[in-house]
């Protein structure tokens, strides 16, 4: 990892990747770990950045890719992006059993 992506990553905030090694992120190969995490449990600033780094409408085509996703954040993206909400996979294919916990 180069120098300015280990900065990059160590701008986010720190409870995004409890369970992994900063040093293992690579910005531009982990992109749709890293939008996913921040969707779910990011900041706004964590947002202001990935949208600077990425831009909202890639940001938007790896959020419209993914398997799942938290409700909120994803009305958040929809609202965000202006895409319909049937383009997300995530909304697609919802699991067939609701979690235990749905708030």
């Amino acid at each position: 990892m180069s120098m300015e992506q280990k900065i990059a990553i160590e701008l986010l905030s720190k409870h995004l990747f409890w369970d992994t090694p900063l040093e293992g992120i690579d910005i531009e190969k982990n992109k749709g770990f890293i939008v996913q995490r921040v969707l779910e449990y990011g900041l706004m600033e964590d947002w202001n950045l990935i949208s600077a780094w990425f831009g909202i409408g890639e940001i938007g085509a790896l959020a419209a890719q993914f398997r799942s996703l938290e409700p909120k954040a994803l009305a958040f993206i929809v609202n965000i992006t202006g895409l319909p909400i049937k383009n997300f996979r995530c909304y697609t294919t919802k699991q067939s059993m609701n979690p235990p916990w749905n708030y």
